[in-house]
C-alpha cells in the first residue's frame, strides 16, 4: 500500500508540471487561440533590411526574424502544437498596431521602438535592439547635424519616432524643415535618391541598410547627433503576461546563452542579402548593457 501510495505520488508529481503550462495556455487568450486554430500570426516588415525583409524567394529573412523563429519554436513547446502552421502577415509604421489590437497578428517581429505611449495600446517584449535616430544624405552634401536641416526638406517614415522628432524641431526651435512622410524606408529612400529632400531621417542602423540597397552605397552617409535612443521590441496584444512571458522568456535566453552574439555577428559583422554588403556595425555600449540587463523598458 505504502509503495502504491509513493507511485501515485511520483505520477502526480510528473503530471503537474504538464497541468500547470496547460492551465498557463488555458488562462492565455493569444495562446489558447494559437492552439486551438493550430496558427501563429507574425507581422513582418518588407523592406526594413537586415530586421526584417525579403529574400529573392519572398521569403522573410532577418535579425528580427530569427529572433522570432526562437519565439515560435517556444509557442510550440508551451501549447504542444509540432506542426504549427506560421501565418506571415506584412504590416506598415502605420498598420502594424491596430492589426496587433484586433487580432490579425499575434506577435509583429518587426522594427518597433517601445515607447510609453504605446503601451497604453500594446504589450512589448524584452528589448532586443537599440538604435540611435540619425540620417542619411549624400556623402559630399553640406548637412552633416541637425542643425543644417534649417529651410531644407526631410523625408521619414510615415508614423515613426522620428517623424515626430521632426515636427518638435519645427514647434520648438523654429527649424522650419519641410517634412515628407514615406510608408516605409524603400520608398524614402527612392525619395532621398530622387533629390526631392536634402536628407532621410530614421534609426542609424535603418539608414545604413536602406542604403546598402543604392547602386553605389558609398556615395551615402549616416550623419549627425542621435536625437534619440530607439529600444526595437516585439509588439503583443495588452493584458496576456501567459503569452508575453513566453515571448521574453526565449528571448531572455538567447541573451543569457550568448546565442544573440552569434545572430548579432551574422546580420550586422558579416555580408547580408541582397548585395551581401556588411554592415560591419560593432555592438553598441547601449546594447551590451541591454543584453547584460534584459528589460522591456521603454527609453521614454
Amino acid at each position: 500500500m505504502k509503495h502504491h501510495r509513493l507511485a501515485l505520488a511520483a505520477m502526480f508529481a510528473t503530471l503537474l508540471p504538464l497541468a500547470a503550462s496547460a492551465a498557463d495556455v488555458a488562462a492565455s487568450p493569444t495562446l489558447s487561440k494559437i492552439k486551438s486554430g493550430g496558427v501563429i500570426s507574425i507581422g513582418h516588415r518588407t523592406s526594413s533590411i537586415p530586421f526584417s525583409y525579403y529574400d529573392a524567394n519572398q521569403k522573410v529573412i532577418g535579425f528580427s526574424q530569427d529572433i522570432c523563429d526562437r519565439v515560435i519554436d517556444a509557442v510550440k513547446k508551451e501549447t504542444g502544437v509540432a506542426a504549427l502552421q506560421v501565418r506571415m502577415v506584412p504590416v506598415t509604421s502605420q498598420n502594424r498596431i491596430s492589426l496587433v489590437q484586433n487580432g490579425t497578428v499575434d506577435l509583429e517581429c518587426g522594427v518597433t521602438t517601445n515607447l510609453k505611449a504605446r503601451q497604453q495600446q500594446v504589450a512589448f517584449s524584452t528589448t532586443f535592439f537599440v538604435a540611435g535616430t540619425r540620417l542619411l544624405v549624400k556623402k559630399n552634401s553640406p548637412i552633416r547635424d541637425f542643425g543644417d536641416l534649417s529651410g531644407k526638406s526631410v523625408v521619414t517614415n510615415a508614423g515613426t519616432t522620428s517623424e515626430r522628432i521632426l515636427r518638435r524641431l519645427n514647434d520648438e526651435k523654429g527649424a522650419n524643415i519641410t517634412i515628407q512622410s514615406a510608408k516605409d524606408y524603400g520608398e524614402s529612400f527612392l525619395i532621398l535618391q530622387s533629390g526631392r529632400v536634402a536628407a532621410f531621417m530614421m534609426d542609424d542602423v535603418l539608414l545604413s541598410g536602406a542604403r546598402t540597397l543604392a547602386p553605389n552605397p558609398s556615395d551615402w552617409a549616416v550623419v549627425g547627433t542621435p536625437q534619440s535612443f530607439e529600444a526595437y521590441a516585439f509588439m503583443m496584444r495588452k493584458d496576456d503576461p501567459g503569452f508575453k512571458q513566453v515571448v521574453d522568456g526565449a528571448i531572455t535566453s538567447l541573451m543569457k546563452s550568448g546565442e544573440i552574439d552569434t545572430l548579432y555577428a551574422k546580420w550586422f559583422a558579416k555580408p547580408v542579402p541582397p548585395k551581401n554588403i556588411s554592415f560591419d556595425l560593432p555592438v553598441s555600449e547601449p546594447l551590451k548593457r541591454a543584453y547584460a540587463n534584459p528589460s522591456d523598458e521603454a527609453f521614454e
